[in-house]
């Protein structure tokens, strides 16, 4: 009896840590890194991290360059439909052939000019010239360009809500990570326990000496699994560090969400997913510019109307006023209308080039609502199925524990095996990790379909 007393005794430590774990739970407060001595871990919020990976994820920055490269594309194409100004100057001179000429301004006569495309030896240009052409080209041009800078901000949501979703998994992998790693240091505690126990009870006669091997056995293997933890916990940090800092191995803590988001109604998510997917919008905004493309290739049957209408000086004189009172100043318009006639069938093809295109665009279309319809169903049903399982998973842990307390009891008093204690502590232990993986996996899902309505 006094050997029984003094093994119950030594056992309720063990039983009332086992009993507290499987109450409360692994915290979701992650622990920081191991920071050196005098510098204290930075503090990340999920909020900092996704405003930190921003900064430092290459594909994002390269969707946020395009995104800005092709809204000046659009100015661009909306100027060539205004007219364009231009102060031309120019000194020509040319060789005299020895021989007079009349004189171009005023009487008499000046030498003339060897090159007979030329007006005058000395000749001066200083003339604003305004042009503008009209024709079906450059309003589609504008409409493809307001097509592509749709469909760069399309891309750079996606690009966003990708990054954000990987963010928000690293994130609360590192979370899941150190929870596994304070889970396996209490099983090796536990393990170092219970060898404990199984040393005094071989000493008390009580217990084999296959006991005390059996749970060295089962602490040696917890001595593995912490490692592996550690392990584990060492490389999600870095993981997501190489998102955050310049230098992945920056000593960081993490601070974790008191809960976990609710899952929105099915109609709520359709609803959502339907105004804000921008996958949807970039399969839209490619099919407006194909059908520019269209457009602008049909453009080249019609004629294209040019104006130019010319303002300034030119003469023999770099003046306003010439010789014998003769104004220099002056002005010149001129239209032009150019109207094809025949390319040899090019615009034709390149009409087909366009619509053929065009057909693959609206086949990819087809394929991101259909695509789009079956990610939704999918990302719903397992955030569903997720979230139903993470009470089950707390109530396993409970169970879990309770079955370790009393199976810890029943071997003290000579009514269990050693096996029957190793096989509680590993159903314990693969109860606490699975019900990390459950949060984890909730999570993600929960990601997953915000992703998809961009509620993120």
């Amino acid at each position: 009896m006094r050997s029984f007393l003094r093994s119950f005794l030594l056992l309720l430590p063990v039983a009332a840590a086992a009993q507290s774990g499987a109450q409360a739970g692994p915290p979701l407060a992650a622990a920081s890194a191991s920071a050196p001595s005098g510098v204290a871990p930075v503090s990340i919020t999920l909020d900092e991290a996704i405003k930190r990976a921003q900064a430092n994820e290459p594909a994002y920055a390269a969707a946020l360059a395009e995104g800005r490269a092709s809204a000046l594309d659009r100015s661009i194409a909306r100027a060539a439909l205004l007219p364009s100004v231009t102060f031309h100057n120019q000194a020509l001179y040319t060789q005299s052939n020895g021989l007079a000429s009349p004189a171009v301004q005023g009487t008499g006569s000046q030498p003339a000019p060897k090159f007979i495309a030329n007006n005058a030896i000395h000749e001066y240009a200083s003339q604003a010239i305004v042009d503008e052409t009209i024709g079906l080209g450059q309003l589609a041009g504008v409409r493809r360009a307001d097509a592509a800078a749709a469909f760069a901000a399309a891309e750079l949501e996606i690009a966003r809500r990708g990054l954000v979703s990987t963010v928000t998994s690293l994130y609360f992998g590192v979370i899941a990570a150190d929870n596994k790693l304070a889970i396996a240091d209490r099983a090796h505690t536990e393990a170092d326990d219970f060898t404990a126990l199984t040393g005094k009870r071989e000493q008390g006669r009580e217990a084999a000496h296959a006991d005390v091997v059996k749970s060295q056995l089962q602490q040696q293997q917890r001595r593995r699994e912490l490692a592996d933890a550690r392990l584990a916990a060492d490389k999600a940090r870095l993981e997501l560090g190489v998102l955050l800092f310049p230098d992945p191995r920056t000593s960081y803590s993490i601070a974790a969400p008191d809960n976990i988001g609710p899952l929105a109604s099915r109609a709520d998510v359709e609803q959502a997913a339907g105004k804000n997917n921008p996958e949807l919008r970039s399969a839209l905004a490619s099919l407006r510019q194909s059908n520019a493309d269209v457009l602008a290739a049909r453009a080249a049957y019609l004629p294209a109307l040019g104006l130019n209408y010319t303002y300034g000086i030119d003469a023999p004189q770099f003046a306003a006023n010439g010789p014998d009172n003769v104004r220099n100043l002056g002005y010149s318009a001129m239209v032009t209308l150019d109207i094809p006639v025949w390319d040899w069938l090019a615009t034709e093809h390149k009409i087909k080039q366009s619509q053929i295109r065009r057909d693959a665009v609206k086949v990819a279309l087809s394929a991101t609502q259909r695509r789009l319809i079956a990610r939704l169903d999918e990302a719903y049903a397992e955030a569903a199925a997720a979230r139903d399982q993470l009470a089950s998973l707390d109530q396993s842990v409970s169970t879990a524990a309770e079955s370790l307390r009393l199976t810890k009891l029943r071997y003290t008093g000579g009514e269990a095996t050693v096996l029957e204690v190793v096989d509680a502590q590993t159903a314990f232990l693969g109860a606490e990790n699975a019900r990390e993986d459950g949060r984890v996996r909730y999570r993600a899902a929960l990601a997953d379909l915000q992703t998809l309505t961009g509620t993120m």
